[in-house]
């Protein structure tokens, strides 16, 4: 038996164990397996450091292998180890728009958005068709509160590809910030009729935009993941994103727990891992902020 015939069984079980107080309320949320360091990870972390060590290694090289090194670190969660060798790639070598792309990514998930901005310009003034960098600028000017600014990126990338999900997903993200709900949910909707609808992650545009409910959303995850790393990556985009949509409606507590689900599959390189950790730390930071004492009382 394949793993798609376990998961598929497995997850609708989990569903079907839902309280019937609302969708989101389930005895046994539905979960993937956390994924764990691969030996193929392992292997090629252990090349390129045994290669690290060579003296004659020209520093063009030397910065590729610091890259290279910092992904596999990025991709198994050492973000501190990835963050160093970048920064020692780009003082070996400093035109590298994918370092600087990736640095702007830590500096909006730490919060340092002035610094993001700098990074995703250099990179798109080393590489002006970085469509990864524009999108990336287009969510740290969203989470900076700079929401004119975060739509023309994010308007912009959405037209150079309209079959992209997730910039039509992000892109909503935005108008919700900008505009009433009713518009923002029209023009996703429009966005999403006027896509061919192939990839997966239109089934979040079609959460948003009404067509389809939250069970019917993780059957769809169920029925279409091959593996258990699918499941976990789909279970990560999902969780987030709904989310995203509980937290708009001010329900704070089931946004906390969907942003815990999103980081428990351990798939550290996708952004919906990433800012659900920056979504935790901005909801603990104002509850913090909120329980102060006014003046001194």
């Amino acid at each position: 038996m394949t793993v798609k015939k376990y998961l598929a069984p497995l997850l609708l079980l989990l569903l079907s164990g839902c309280a019937s107080t609302g969708d989101t309320q389930w005895r046994f949320p539905p979960m993937a397996i956390p994924l764990q360091p691969t030996l193929q990870q392992e292997i090629q972390l252990a090349r390129v450091e045994q290669l690290l060590t060579r003296d004659d290694l020209d520093d063009k090289t030397r910065a590729q292998l610091y890259y290279e090194r910092g992904l596999i670190h990025d991709s198994l969660g050492l973000r501190d180890l990835a963050r160093l060798d970048f920064n020692q790639s780009l003082s070996l070598k400093p035109d590298q728009p994918d370092v600087f792309n990736i640095l702007g990514v830590y500096f909006t998930q730490s919060g340092q958005f002035d610094a993001a901005y700098e990074a995703f310009d250099s990179t798109l003034e080393l590489d002006g068709t970085h469509t990864f960098a524009e999108r990336n600028r287009g969510i740290a000017l969203y989470y900076g509160g700079r929401f004119p600014l975060a739509y023309d990126d994010l308007i912009k990338h959405y037209q150079e590809d309209i079959n992209d999900p997730y910039r039509a997903i992000w892109l909503y993200l935005v108008e919700l910030e900008l505009k009433d709900p009713l518009t923002a949910k029209h023009n996703l909707s429009t966005r999403l009729a006027a896509s061919n609808k192939q990839d997966w992650g239109w089934q979040i545009a079609r959460l948003y935009a009404g067509d389809i409910t939250e069970r019917d959303f993780f059957y769809q995850i169920a029925a279409t993941s091959k593996d258990n790393a699918e499941l976990a990556q789909r279970l990560t985009e999902g969780y987030f994103y709904i989310g995203k949509q509980y937290q708009f409606h001010g329900d704070l507590d089931t946004a906390i727990a969907l942003y815990k689900l999103a980081m428990a599959g351990n798939v550290y390189e996708f952004v919906e891992h990433r800012y659900a950790w920056l979504e935790l730390s901005r909801i603990a930071y104002n509850s913090q902020q909120r329980a102060l004492p006014v003046n001194g009382s």
